[in-house]
């Protein structure tokens, strides 16, 4: 029988035949039984990415879709049983892809489509109270004295496209008339509860979330952000369950 890496092959790429080896325990022919087979394969992984992006599907319609999938698939073989992680480099899959030229944002709305499904399967995680919350930040040494951790579920996406306008226009009437697609955006995702929820915020809120990510202190984060609203940016942060933990930073003797 063929090995396993030919078989795979077969598998991905309609334009192999058969593995050689192969046999059907009915009489049945086995090149056209791997062939249903393999139709099968490819049409459950078109199918998982067809899931994960139908925002992107929408934008180019279903023929389309399914045509550039289908290539990408031959590809790009799963790495995981689990399917949910199936095409977390499909953005840059079609960035690189020549007929999807005439969608430019199309590759941003396919990275905001995948932080989704990433908040979706993150992590779980106990948000702090609000009473504890305002107790640490009432000193006004706070913003000095605490780091922030926040929920494994969040994450930001930075484009030169209006991919959370786009985005959020096919929740609903899917048009996208009236949107400057050329206005670009901060998108904040995050999963509250049960709920994956996705927030446009300003330059200096995404940077300062950013900050506070790479483990600096309330203070360092806010001076090395552009001007924003920073009351704003943590009352978000607060409602939406965020964040998880405030850690006091140690102060050298």
């Amino acid at each position: 029988m063929s090995n396993q890496a030919d078989f795979a092959a077969a598998l991905l790429n309609p334009q192999q035949p058969c593995p050689d080896g192969l046999f059907s325990v009915n009489g049945a022919d086995p090149a056209s039984r791997f062939t249903v087979y393999r139709n099968n394969v490819q049409s459950s992984l078109i199918n998982a990415l067809t899931d994960s992006y139908p925002v992107v599907l929408q934008l180019v319609g279903e023929e389309f879709f399914r045509a550039m999938s289908g290539i990408y698939v031959q590809s790009t073989p799963p790495r995981s049983p689990l399917m949910n992680g199936y095409g977390d480099d499909f953005a840059a899959f079609i960035e690189g892809f020549a007929p999807a030229a005439s969608v430019p944002y199309l590759a941003d709305v396919a990275r905001l489509e995948r932080l989704r499904v990433m908040a979706y399967h993150a992590a779980d995680a106990q948000p702090l109270g609000n009473e504890q919350i305002a107790a640490a930040l009432a000193d006004p040494q706070a913003l000095s004295e605490f780091t922030v951790e926040l929920h494994p579920s969040l994450n930001l996406l930075n484009s030169t496209y209006a991919v959370v306008a786009i985005w959020a226009a096919h929740q609903q009437e899917a048009t996208l008339t009236g949107i400057d697609l050329t206005q670009g955006q901060h998108a904040l995702v995050l999963r509250n509860g049960l709920d994956v929820e996705v927030f446009a915020i300003d330059q200096g809120a995404s940077a300062f979330i950013q900050n506070l990510q790479n483990g600096h202190s309330l203070l360092q984060a806010l001076e090395a952000a552009p001007a924003f609203d920073l009351s704003q940016t943590l009352t978000l942060l607060i409602s939406r369950n965020a964040i998880t933990h405030l850690h006091k930073n140690k102060v050298s003797p």
